[in-house]
C-alpha cells in the first residue's frame, strides 16, 4: 500500500524596490497552497503586512489551490486593504490557479 506525498510548500522571499523607490516584497511559493499548507503561508506573509509597500505572491510554481488556500489568499488580501498601506497581489498565476479564481469570481479581488 503506498501513501500519497504530504502536501508540501516552500518559498522564497525577496526584498527589492520598485522604480518609484517603493518597498516590494516578493514570496515566490513553490508547491501546493492547501488545506496542510496555507497556514504556513499565512505564516510567512501575515507579518510583511505592517511593514507596508507590495506584496507580490508569485504561484508560478505552485501546482495546486484548494479552498482553504483560496481562503487564505482572500483572508491576507483583507488583511493587506485594511492595513491601508499595503497591496497585496498574486502574480505569474499559471492557467489552472487564473481558471480557479475566475470560477470562484476572486479575479477582480486580486487585479492589481
Amino acid at each position: 500500500m503506498s501513501t500519497a506525498p504530504r502536501p508540501s510548500l516552500q518559498w522564497e522571499i525577496e526584498k527589492s524596490t520598485d522604480e518609484a523607490s517603493n518597498k516590494v516584497t516578493t514570496i515566490k511559493c513553490h508547491g501546493r497552497v492547501v488545506s496542510d499548507t496555507a497556514a504556513q503561508l499565512k505564516e510567512v506573509v501575515k507579518p510583511l503586512i505592517p511593514q507596508g509597500g507590495r506584496i507580490l505572491i508569485d504561484l508560478s510554481d505552485v501546482e495546486q489551490v484548494d479552498s482553504s488556500g483560496l481562503g487564505t489568499l482572500v483572508g491576507l488580501k483583507a488583511s493587506a486593504v485594511n492595513a491601508g498601506y499595503c497591496r497585496l497581489e498574486l502574480v505569474k498565476l499559471t492557467p489552472r490557479i487564473a481558471d480557479l479564481l475566475r470560477i470562484t469570481k476572486l479575479t477582480q479581488l486580486f487585479a492589481s
